[in-house]
């Protein structure tokens, strides 16, 4: 894995941007839920805000119902699929703040995944973590994208 040496994640942003959906602008998170789940109802007093939906997690392919709430809304959380640390050890430790934070709300890099899963993943490359067989080549595909957009390296052991 490439070396850390002067990460921080304050380096690419202090949260969640935000996107426009419609004609209003949400926060990314909800962004991503939107985009990922399916049968999703909405807070009635803040239309952004997710309340429940189902998710078919790409990492592990088992179905997860997400409900919001201090207890229940770590079950699903958001990957970044290159983690910011390995992206600062590829990198991203040469790009502009700007470029930092757009790598860390990319929606192509941020997906809705089991979150016991995404805690193990951690900040691992595709080469010390692959999601469930059927689910690895886009993922793959997925990362090096993201590498490519941000002009990220893509180390030995990952080809």
């Amino acid at each position: 894995m490439a070396a850390h040496t002067g990460y921080s994640r304050a380096k690419f942003s202090s949260g969640w941007g935000s996107i426009a959906q419609g004609d209003r602008t949400c926060d990314l998170r909800n962004y991503i839920l939107t985009r990922d789940l399916t049968k999703i109802t909405r807070k009635a007093y803040d239309w952004c805000l997710v309340a429940t939906g189902d998710l078919k997690d790409p990492y592990t392919g088992k179905l997860i119902h997400f409900v919001r709430g201090v207890k229940t809304s770590n079950a699903v959380q958001i990957d970044h699929v290159v983690a910011l640390s390995n992206a600062w050890g590829t990198g991203a430790q040469r790009i502009s703040e700007t470029s930092r934070y757009q790598l860390a709300n990319d929606p192509l890099n941020l997906l809705a995944v089991d979150g016991p899963t995404n805690s193990s993943k951690s900040d691992k490359d595709a080469s010390l973590f692959l999601p469930r067989v059927g689910y690895q080549c886009k993922y793959v595909a997925r990362q090096l994208a993201v590498k490519k957009r941000y002009k990220l390296w893509v180390t030995s052991p990952e080809k």
